[in-house]
């Protein structure tokens, strides 16, 4: 069983759009998953922008991947290190702590995840 950061059961972090490495909703992770897929997030308008920048654009769609974009409130699993470079730039998302896999804990610490928590999620 998939642990979260807080050490319960890693919760589903989206099913629309369908999210995860593997594309399962939950934001597990595995050996083919290079760039850590882990942290549940809410992403936001700047977020998304800093995203696009950064040279991954996740608002446009790819319907040839079956990837409708990414909008504002959409829940999505970040790659912990790109969420960890937006947290240092001022625009890190808020995350969903009971949906963002343990292993997150490898890049970013549980106090700037639980600084950036989703309040009620």
């Amino acid at each position: 069983m998939a642990l979260n950061v807080l050490g319960t059961a890693l919760q589903t972090c989206s099913l629309d759009p369908l999210t995860g490495f593997t594309r399962n909703g939950c934001c597990e992770t595995g050996p083919q998953d290079r760039g850590s897929h882990t942290v549940c997030a809410q992403v936001t308008a700047e977020f998304l922008e800093f995203s696009r920048l950064r040279g991954n654009d996740l608002s446009t769609p790819r319907p040839e991947y079956g990837f409708a974009g990414l909008r504002a409130g959409d829940r999505w699993c970040l790659c912990a290190a790109r969420w960890q470079e937006a947290a240092e730039a001022g625009v890190a998302p808020p995350v969903v702590l009971e949906a963002t896999h343990e292993r997150a804990l490898e890049v970013a610490s549980l106090a700037e995840l639980k600084y950036h928590a989703l309040l009620g999620a």
